[in-house]
């Protein structure tokens, strides 16, 4: 049975980007550009209206920006899309509180068409981590990490450290269940009780936990 295509919101108030984006993303068999936002006000608005899959979301937009209208739509929607951030400098501040605020990654404005388009497939529909190595330097310079520890790392088991650790890594489910020598089920399974006792949404939202909480330092 053929999916129906990865239907895209693109917010960002500078016209040339967004027709770029238009142009490489309508270009790709299985996605669609179901409309576009100039500011974040606005982007709360389409994406409320349109429900797409994914939201290209510029981190610095006037009226509201990246991080508020990220805020807005996460908090306001049952089952919101996967947010990711385009940002100009890959080590801002911004880009960090925006996956603090629910973002599902982000990628850098100067990447190649490529690049974006893996990006877009990777959030919509993959169990891994988009970029897990710029996460984790991100959370080197902005994470606060938390003292003591967060009161969820100890409900943690031993196994699902284990998945948390190999999910801040960018594993897939796959990739773990082989890693630990155990089911794809087991692994699935292990995934969803560490996005409950993390009160995560996604894998981004509870690696992001874990680097907060201090138990990925040092990685």
């Amino acid at each position: 049975m053929t999916q129906p295509p990865i239907r895209i919101v693109l917010a960002d108030d500078e016209r040339m980007v967004r027709t770029a984006l238009r142009a490489i993303l309508s270009a790709e068999p299985g996605l669609e550009v179901a409309g576009e936002a100039t500011t974040g006000a606005e982007a709360v608005s389409v994406v409320r209206e349109l429900r797409p899959d994914v939201v290209l979301m510029d981190v610095r937009m006037p009226e509201v920006d990246g991080i508020r209208a990220t805020e807005q739509i996460v908090g306001s929607m049952a089952q919101p899309p996967r947010i990711v951030v385009v940002t100009t400098f890959e080590n801002d501040a911004y880009v960090y509180d925006a996956l603090r605020a629910g973002a599902s990654g982000f990628l850098l404005k100067r990447s190649d068409a490529d690049a974006l388009v893996q990006a877009v497939r990777l959030v919509a529909r993959t169990d891994t981590l988009l970029f897990p190595s710029a996460l984790r330097s991100l959370a080197a310079q902005h994470a606060r990490s938390a003292a003591p520890a967060a009161p969820w790392v100890s409900r943690l088991t031993g196994r699902e450290r284990d998945v948390l650790r190999h999910m801040a890594d960018g594993l897939t489910n796959a990739e773990i269940a082989r890693r630990l020598d155990v089911g794809p089920a087991t692994v699935k399974s292990h995934v969803a009780a560490v996005l409950a006792k993390t009160g995560a949404r996604d894998r981004t939202q509870a690696v992001i936990a874990a680097y907060e909480a201090g138990f990925l330092s040092g990685r």
